[in-house]
């Protein structure tokens, strides 16, 4: 009979600001170690990332356009990404939230000014809505190390 391992001894959290711990109901991301380390990140929005749960209005302020929730969405991203050493070059996999497919253009043209010519595997899917009022995008990914 195979040893069952316990899943804990192989994760932690990741929190860019340790200290705001606290603040979430959740984790940014959880880094998991093995033969390659992976890392999946919490989805993102153009709120502040270390915010009060539950919402308070004041704090989800959504820039009206798509390009600047998808730039601050990013930014969001590659500071979690550094917080572990690693850059958009290690995501293998991101995985796009749209309220509305008319953005999808321009928020792949803000995407590729993030990650040049690297090309990760890409989901896109359309939503209803987000959980926060005026959010019209949420980004998700997984980047993964070699040990």
């Amino acid at each position: 009979m195979e040893e069952k391992r316990d899943i804990s001894r192989m994760t932690r959290e990741v929190h860019p600001i340790p200290e705001r711990r606290g603040e979430l109901p959740y984790a940014p991301a959880l880094h998991v170690s093995g033969p390659v380390d992976i890392l999946f990140l919490s989805g993102v929005t153009a709120a502040p990332l270390y915010r009060s749960h539950p919402h308070i209005r004041e704090e989800h302020y959504h820039a009206p356009d798509i390009e600047t929730q998808v730039r601050r969405a990013m930014d969001k991203v590659k500071l979690i990404l550094e917080t572990e050493g690693l850059t958009l070059r290690h995501v293998v996999k991101i995985t796009k939230y749209l309220t509305d497919m008319r953005d999808m253009d321009r928020m792949s043209s803000v995407l590729s000014e993030y990650f040049g010519d690297w090309k990760p595997a890409s989901t896109t899917i359309c939503i209803n809505c987000l959980n926060q009022p005026g959010a019209r995008v949420e980004i998700e990914v997984t980047a993964v190390r070699e040990r």
